[in-house]
C-alpha cells in the first residue's frame, strides 16, 4: 500500500516548487546589505512556493478508479500527507539554513508560519477532493491560494496583522494567530477527509446490487 501511494504522488510537482523555494530562500545570502531586511520576506515567498507545490499532493488521475478500492480515501489521504512530511521538514530546514544566521528571523516564528502555509495548503486539496470529482484539483487550489495570500498581503486589517516585520510590537500577537490558523486549517482538513455519508450510503447499496 505505501509503495502504490507513493509512485502515486506528484513527486516532480511537489520538487519543483521545493526547488523554487529554496532558490528564493538562497538570494538573502546575495542580497548584500538588503539582506537583513529581504531575509523574512524572502523566506515568506520561499514558504509560499512549496506550498503552491503541495496543494496537488491529493492530484490523483485515477481517482475514480482508487475510489473502489476496499481502502477507505481517509486513509489513502494521511498515508499520502505522511510520505511527505519528511520531505517537508528537510525542506524548511534547508530554506532556514540557507540565511545567514546574523539575519535570519526567529526560526521558532516563522516555522509557525510555515506549517500553517502548508497545513492550508494541503486543506485545501483535501476540501477539492471532498467537494468534487475533479481527479487534478491541484491548478484550482494553487489559484486560490496565490489569490488569498496576495488579498491578505494587500486587504487583511491591521488589527489582526499575520504579515509583521520582527521589530514590529505586534509580532507576539501575530503568531499567536497564525496558531489559530493552524488549529483552523488542521480541523478543515481533518474533516473534509471524512467520506462522504451519502457516498459510503450509495456505495453499498451499489454493492448489494
Amino acid at each position: 500500500m505505501v509503495v502504490a501511494v507513493s509512485r502515486t504522488l506528484p513527486w516532480g510537482v511537489v520538487g519543483a516548487a521545493g526547488a523554487a523555494g529554496l532558490l528564493i530562500a538562497a538570494m538573502s545570502r546575495t542580497a548584500g546589505e538588503a539582506g537583513e531586511w529581504l531575509a523574512l520576506p524572502l523566506l515568506r515567498a520561499a514558504i509560499l512556493a512549496f506550498a503552491m507545490g503541495l496543494v496537488f499532493l491529493l492530484d490523483d488521475p485515477a481517482r475514480h478508479t482508487t475510489s473502489t478500492v476496499p481502502t477507505p480515501r481517509p486513509v489513502r489521504t494521511v498515508l499520502r500527507v505522511a510520505l511527505v512530511v519528511p520531505a517537508v521538514a528537510a525542506w524548511w530546514t534547508v530554506a532556514l539554513l540557507l540565511v545567514p544566521p546574523g539575519i535570519r528571523p526567529p526560526a521558532a516564528d516563522l516555522t509557525l508560519e510555515a506549517g500553517a502555509a502548508f497545513v492550508l495548503a494541503v486543506a485545501g486539496a483535501v476540501a477539492a477532493v471532498r467537494f468534487s470529482e475533479e481527479p487534478r484539483p491541484g491548478p484550482r487550489v494553487a489559484a486560490g491560494l496565490l489569490t488569498a495570500s496576495l488579498l491578505a498581503l494587500l486587504f487583511w486589517p491591521g488589527k489582526w496583522a499575520l504579515f509583521v516585520p520582527v521589530e514590529d510590537e505586534r509580532w507576539a500577537a501575530a503568531h499567536d494567530r497564525w496558531a489559530v490558523v493552524l488549529v483552523a486549517g488542521v480541523v478543515v482538513g481533518v474533516l473534509g477527509a471524512v467520506e462522504p455519508v451519502r457516498r459510503r450510503v450509495w456505495g453499498r447499496v451499489w454493492g448489494r446490487a
